[in-house]
C-alpha cells in the first residue's frame, strides 16, 4: 500500500485548562464546534494530512489538559513534539500571563530545536476581551514566535495558525536535513581527497623502488 504522507510531525498543545484547545483543534480536524465538551483529561491527540509547497505532512497533534495535575504528565510529551502551539484566552489575562511560564517549561523539557508560534483564542468574543492583539503581538515577538489570533467558534484563523506551525517544522526538517547532507558531502570531499592522496603515494614508493 502506497505511502499516504511525507513526513509526520508531531505538534502540541499547551496553556492553561478553557483556553479553548480541545476547540481549536476538533475545528481544526473535524471542522467542527463544541463548546458544552468536557475538559481535557491527561492528554489526547487528532491527526490530519496538509499539503505544504507539494509536499504530503501527516500532523499528529496532542491535546494537553491545563490543570495543574495533569502538568507531569503533559511534559513527557515535550520531549517527542517538534512544534508547540501555545494558546491562551484572550478574556482570560491570566492564562495570558501563564504563558511565560508554559515557555519556560517548554526551554526546560523540549528539543531545542522545536517550532513554536503564540495564539489568542476567542477572538470572536471582543466585548469580554481582556488581552489586547497589541499585547498578544508583544509577548510573541518577545519570544521570537508567529502570533495569531483565533476564534474555534467561527473557524477564524484556525487553519492558519495550524498550517504556519506546520510550516516551521517542515522548514526546520528541511534545514537539519540540508546540513545533514552538507556534512556527508563534506565527508565524502575528504574521504576522496585522502584516497587519492593515497594513491598518489603509493605511485612515488613504486616510482623510488624502481629508480633503485
Amino acid at each position: 500500500m502506497a505511502k499516504q504522507y511525507d513526513f509526520l510531525f508531531r505538534l502540541l498543545m499547551l496553556g492553561d485548562s478553557g483556553v479553548g484547545k480541545t476547540c481549536m483543534l476538533r475545528r481544526f480536524t473535524e471542522s467542527e464546534f463544541d463548546p458544552t465538551h468536557i475538559s481535557t483529561i491527561g492528554v489526547d491527540f487528532k491527526m490530519k494530512t496538509l499539503e505544504i509547497d507539494g509536499i504530503k505532512v501527516r500532523v499528529q497533534i496532542w491535546d494537553t489538559a491545563g490543570q495543574e495535575r495533569y502538568q507531569t504528565i503533559t511534559k513527557q510529551y515535550y520531549r517527542r513534539a517538534q512544534g508547540i502551539i501555545f494558546v491562551y484566552d484572550i478574556t482570560n489575562e491570566p492564562s495570558f500571563q501563564h504563558i511565560a511560564k508554559w515557555a519556560s517549561d517548554v526551554d526546560e523539557c523540549a528539543p531545542d530545536k522545536v517550532q513554536r508560534i503564540l495564539v489568542g483564542n476567542k477572538s470572536d468574543e471582543e466585548p469580554m476581551r481582556r488581552v489586547t492583539k497589541t499585547e498578544g503581538s508583544k509577548l510573541a515577538e518577545t519570544y521570537g514566535m508567529d502570533f495569531f489570533e483565533t476564534s474555534a467558534s467561527t473557524g477564524s484563523n484556525i487553519s492558519e495558525s495550524f498550517t504556519r506551525v506546520t510550516e516551521l517544522v517542515l522548514q526546520a526538517h528541511k534545514r537539519d536535513v540540508d546540513n545533514l547532507l552538507g556534512s556527508l558531502d563534506d565527508y565524502l570531499d575528504k574521504v576522496t581527497l585522502e584516497e587519492e592522496k593515497g594513491r598518489q603515494d603509493n605511485e612515488e614508493n613504486i616510482q623510488r623502488t624502481c629508480a633503485c
